[in-house]
């Protein structure tokens, strides 16, 4: 029979220790707190990181704290409703920045390591020494510090596993409170610990384990065997067995994770369990020797092969150990049996198809191992432990600390992941995200080409090397057919349809950018990109400028600090009449958000052209965004005629001509470069030629045909000018200034006087300011026919 351990009430020193020898009991927690924070300071503004975004960022559950215990079933959150409560908080603090995210995984992180102090100290107490302190700060630092531990607290969504180890830990102290409490003062902590295993239940699956590790330490430390156990604490076993109930709930609520976990994920049980072997004898590695860490192992199912009997052989002397310890030596059985409890869920025959390796799995195993050797050291080397135990407290701070700056760089992080793991798909993929979000546009395209020769089916690649592609001069139509094909292989991907929409949007082809980003939008309605994307196409299309505000708007609504969204609200404002102030303030907001955006400064160039006195201001904001990206031709364009407003005539003609060789078939540059030859003397010739280009380009293009018309008015060629100006009136009929011309060319044909004073009339109609069209009326005369 097993023999029984005495537990300490917590209102006294360890027996054993002298006067000030127990000050890891008073000091301990505050040291351990300060190094946690040391080691993890620096990683408050660590970005989002691959499932980051899915859970936070377009989770719209988490905006409001009473949608939050409904998650969404695609994403990390899924099924885990006190984790998506927990982010919900964090929205409500800081919105989508990510450093209160991030402060609560390390506060998370922190309480866990004094939990697990708590029952260190408490299990110890009264045993032979060391003090129990002091071994119990032993294993909380060593395990807080522990470089194993950075995926769990630093990678943000991953708080599943730290919070759900928080509450596991929290489960069992609060229990060995109540117990040690006796009689009816241990109820309130015996009902503490029930609701800390339903929170964990709530949070991530593998809690699944608790009630039974908690029977299982009654039965070694407390009451000796498991019926006297049950015996003594029968209804508080009940309790912890009810917290079960909500697991099938919540997983069925799931639906297998969209088919990424559970039989139905695609992944043999058997492959999955075969895979598992090497990976639970590296995460024992890793416990000892933590380099190299690796961020994402992959999907990979290991083949099955000779190398795996001696991780069998391993692993079945390991369960055998603990079998026997947990008859002729509990404690260590004890430990032996939580390490393979709390790895059974997801590192046995039960598929989980994204991610067949984690090192976040360790974050509570990690303290089956650590225990032991702690102790082993303090039993060992007596006094002189605590020198070595700080020493390597020391190393692993460092080596934590080090691994917390890889983490800092998105491009590192996933640079180191593609090398260790040169099969993995994802790492390339998401390495070349990196570099696309760096500006590195020829590097990332060749990542992205590499997870296509690795895995040629993957839609999002396809997307992702389709947005490459759009960034690179004179490869729009290789964007368009990459975001076809992601779309092909993956018809429900809202974000392949959304890019889709604006490549096609950027090619002119405005009605099929709408169908695709309304696409998008019927797919997610919670895609605030999509929303924003769906506005910036409608803004184009005649009367739906109301529509493309309020699409903007809704993606404001969804994710407030989405830059795109305030530049597309600030392209459809500048559109509308009376509104030039509100489109120059959420430029000016997306550029505080994202000042790197280059269309920002574009739009807000545009903006500022039309406002009174701003011209300098524009060119400005022109020459930036030409800054950080010289290969926009529409900037080039665009500069090229606020220099030309303000006489700088030779610079404007230069600027067109770059537009035009970066994209040849530029109908908008062809015509502005024609406007700026217009005026040089002697270059009229060139200029009706760039018109005429523009408009076999595009022959829809009503300002070519208003400028055509103008030019050959001035050279006497009035039928050919009238012919134009009617055009450019017919498909812009609210152009103030298409009819002016159109007035102009008209008068000087006799007898079309009364066709010129119609059009006149229409333009101040459309625009009562018009000094222009004023004075041409009172020229005109009573009399003149």
């Amino acid at each position: 029979m097993t023999t029984k351990a005495a537990t300490d009430s917590g209102r006294g020193p360890s027996p054993g220790a002298g006067r000030g020898a127990d000050w890891p009991a008073r000091a301990g927690p505050a040291v351990l707190a300060a190094a946690a924070v040391a080691a993890y300071g620096r990683t408050l503004r660590v970005p989002p990181l691959l499932d980051d975004n899915a859970s936070i960022a377009y989770n719209p559950t988490i905006r409001h704290l009473g949608a939050a215990l409904w998650p969404p079933s695609f994403a990390t959150v899924g099924g885990r409703p006190f984790l998506n409560l927990s982010l919900a908080v964090n929205y409500a603090i800081s919105g989508t920045a990510v450093w209160s995210y991030h402060a609560a995984n390390l506060a998370i992180h922190i309480l866990a390591g004094l939990a697990l102090f708590g029952i260190v100290r408490r299990t110890l107490a009264g045993r032979a020494a060391p003090s129990a302190s002091l071994v119990a700060f032993s294993v909380s630092l060593l395990w807080t510090l522990h470089p194993l531990q950075t995926e769990s607290v630093t990678y943000l969504i991953q708080r599943a596993e730290s919070l759900m180890g928080l509450l596991y830990l929290l489960t069992l102290y609060l229990f060995i409170r109540g117990a040690g409490a006796g009689g009816r003062r241990g109820g309130p902590w015996f009902a503490l610990s029930v609701a800390a295993c339903l929170l964990g239940m709530a949070t991530k699956e593998v809690m699944v384990s608790a009630p039974l590790v908690v029977l299982l330490y009654d039965r070694t430390f407390l009451a000796g065997g498991f019926r006297e156990a049950w015996g003594r604490r029968g209804r508080v076993y009940a309790g912890l067995a009810a917290t079960w109930l909500i697991l099938p709930l919540l997983v069925l609520s799931t639906h297998g994770r969209g088919g990424t976990a559970g039989y139905g994920s695609g992944a043999s049980w058997w492959g999955y369990a075969l895979t598992q072997l090497p990976a639970v004898v590296h995460y024992l590695r890793l416990c000892f020797w933590p380099h190299p860490l690796v961020f994402d192992y992959g999907t990979g199912l290991a083949p099955p092969s000779l190398m795996m009997v001696p991780c069998a052989l391993a692993l079945a002397g390991l369960a055998a150990a603990t079998l026997w310890a947990l008859a002729r030596r509990p404690a260590m059985g004890f430990l032996g049996a939580c390490f393979f409890a709390i790895l059974a869920p997801s590192s046995s025959i039960v598929p989980v198809a994204t991610e067949t390796m984690a090192e976040h799995r360790m974050y509570l195993p990690l303290a089956c191992v650590v225990a032991p050797v702690a102790l082993g050291i303090h039993r060992w080397l007596g006094r002189a432990a605590l020198p070595v135990i700080i020493a390597l407290a020391a190393a692993l701070s460092w080596a934590t600390w080090q691994r917390n700056e890889v983490f800092r760089s998105e491009e590192r992080l996933w640079r180191e992941t593609a090398a260790a793991r040169p099969d993995n798909d994802r790492a390339h993929n998401n390495l070349g995200n990196a570099l696309y979000a760096e500006g590195r546009t020829a590097e990332a395209l060749a990542e992205h080409e590499e997870v296509l020769r690795l895995k040629p089916d993957l839609a999002e690649a396809h997307s992702n090397l389709g947005s490459d592609l759009e960034k690179m001069p004179g490869r729009l139509r290789d964007a368009i057919a990459q975001y076809e094909e992601a779309i092909r292989l993956k018809p429900d991907y809202a974000a392949a349809h959304s890019n889709l929409g604006n490549a096609l949007d950027a090619e002119g082809r405005t009605a099929e950018a709408v169908a695709q980003c309304e696409e998008a939008v019927r797919l997610e309605p919670g895609f605030a990109e999509a929303h924003s994307s769906l506005g910036n196409a409608l803004a184009r299309v005649p009367g739906r400028l109301g529509d493309a505000i309020a699409e903007c708007e809704e993606a404001l609504r969804l994710k407030p600090d989405l830059a795109e969204a305030h530049r597309n609200l600030g392209n459809a404002l500048a559109r509308a009449p009376g509104r030039l102030d509100e489109a120059i303030a959420q430029y000016e907001e997306a550029l505080r958000l994202g000042p790197g955006d280059a269309s920002a400064h574009d739009g807000l160039g545009n903006a500022l052209v039309k406002a009174p006195g701003r011209l300098d201001e524009a060119i400005a904001q022109y020459e930036e965004a030409l800054r950080l990206r010289p290969d926009l031709a529409e900037v080039h364009t665009n500069l090229g005629n606020a220099l030309d407003a303000e006489g700088r005539t030779a610079e404007a003609i230069a600027r067109h001509e770059e537009a035009l060789r970066l994209r040849p078939g530029f109908a908008e540059a062809h015509s502005n470069l024609g406007n700026a030859l217009a005026k040089v003397p002697g270059r009229s010739g060139e200029a009706v030629a760039q018109y005429e280009e523009a408009l076999r380009l595009k022959p829809d293009y009503a300002p070519a045909h208003n400028n055509l018309g103008g030019i050959l008015n001035a050279e006497g060629r009035t039928e050919e000018a009238i012919a134009h100006c009617e055009e450019a009136v017919r498909l812009s009929p609210d152009v103030a200034a298409f009819r002016l011309n159109l007035a102009a060319a008209l008068l000087r044909i006799p007898g079309r006087t009364g066709e010129a004073v119609a059009q006149l009339k229409e333009a101040l109609r459309l625009q009562p300011d018009n000094t222009a069209a004023r004075r041409m009326l009172a020229g005109i005369g009573p009399g003149r026919p």
